[in-house]
């Protein structure tokens, strides 16, 4: 999941230290300065070391306002998120709301429920609706949506892939999924594999699921190793190169290249040192900051911000290799 570049600092020298007043709201923040806001934070999973600094990101938005946060952690259930949904829509506790889906499609009803109620509702991070091919609102009445579209990231990663397999034939290809069958996963996915079937010397020959952690990460790609003496490349998020690279290392294979997104600080120095072949970049940090000062702005104004996508502006469309590595700022661990 997801990093930036020379647009991220400029976000982290504006966005992050800004509090509304910075959207010429001064007159709005003088007329409700004595209002408590209360923000309910709807995470995908703040085990995930992706998710942390998003989230710090927006409080560090929050405090600056005077916005008391609540962090609601789904653990990767998306039946988990939506019925924290429905409750802090019923408390009656927030005045916004924002949220990082599991599965967009499944809080729709619930989202619209909040917006019917006047609670403004901010989307980051993943795509809040049905299209993956696109970083537009899908819910209206919706005052912000601050993500990037998985299916492009999946179409990347095909790409390099192929790249990746130049002067291979057949190339023998391993992916490794996160939550198989779950989005964003899943629209990952599928666009990976429609672009890698337009490369006829190209195929996935083992695919297994890293949960986005480096331990079982480690377990898929020995096992792939294992299974596929003449495996190519391997395919995944950043955790999941973090452990197909452990892999790699303990069984002294030098020739298997390595295709990532995320573009985490572990992602970055192994772009740089040439240990990994590329990378795609996300930005969590961005997405905090922007989807925060899009809902304070909300709650504060009653105006939306439109969608918002972090990575749009980045150089080379979001992907590192080793020439331009020095262009980009990792936002996350990995």
């Amino acid at each position: 999941m997801r990093f930036n570049s020379r647009w991220v600092t400029g976000v982290a020298v504006g966005a992050m230290l800004l509090s509304t007043a910075s959207f010429g709201v001064g007159a709005a923040q003088a007329a409700t300065k004595h209002k408590t806001y209360k923000v309910a934070y709807l995470s995908y999973a703040l085990a995930n070391s992706y998710d942390a600094p998003m989230l710090a990101a927006a409080k560090a938005v929050a405090a600056a306002d005077g916005v008391k946060v609540t962090v609601f952690d789904a653990n990767n259930s998306y039946t988990t998120q939506v019925s924290q949904l429905q409750d802090a829509i019923n408390s009656g506790q927030y005045q916004g709301i924002i949220v990082q889906p599991i599965y967009g499609a499944a809080l729709i009803p619930t989202v619209k429920k909040a917006i019917k109620k006047k609670i403004k509702v901010v989307n980051i991070d993943q795509i809040l609706g049905t299209k993956y091919t696109t970083d537009q609102i899908q819910v209206a009445g919706l005052s912000g949506n601050v993500v990037f579209f998985p299916s492009k990231i999946g179409t990347q990663l095909a790409t390099l892939t192929n790249q990746a397999c130049a002067g291979t034939n057949p190339c023998q290809v391993g992916l490794i999924h996160n939550f198989e069958g779950y989005e964003p996963d899943a629209a990952v996915t599928a666009a990976f594999k429609s672009q890698l079937a337009t490369y006829p010397n190209d195929s996935v020959v083992a695919e297994a699921d890293g949960l986005y952690t480096i331990s079982a990460s480690l377990t898929d790609a020995q096992d792939m190793l294992v299974a596929h003496s003449g495996l190519n490349v391997i395919v995944g998020s950043d955790q999941n190169c973090e452990g197909a690279q452990s892999a790699l290392t303990a069984a002294k294979n030098t020739t298997v290249k390595l295709v990532c997104y995320g573009a985490s600080a572990a992602g970055l120095s192994a772009i740089k040192s040439g240990a990994w072949f590329a990378d795609v970049a996300q930005a969590p940090s961005s997405e905090g900051q922007l989807g925060m000062i899009a809902l304070v702005k909300a709650m504060k104004t009653g105006k939306g911000s439109g969608s918002e996508n972090p990575v749009a502006a980045l150089p080379n469309h979001g992907v590192l290799n080793q020439g331009n590595v020095s262009k980009f700022t990792a936002e996350w661990p990995g």
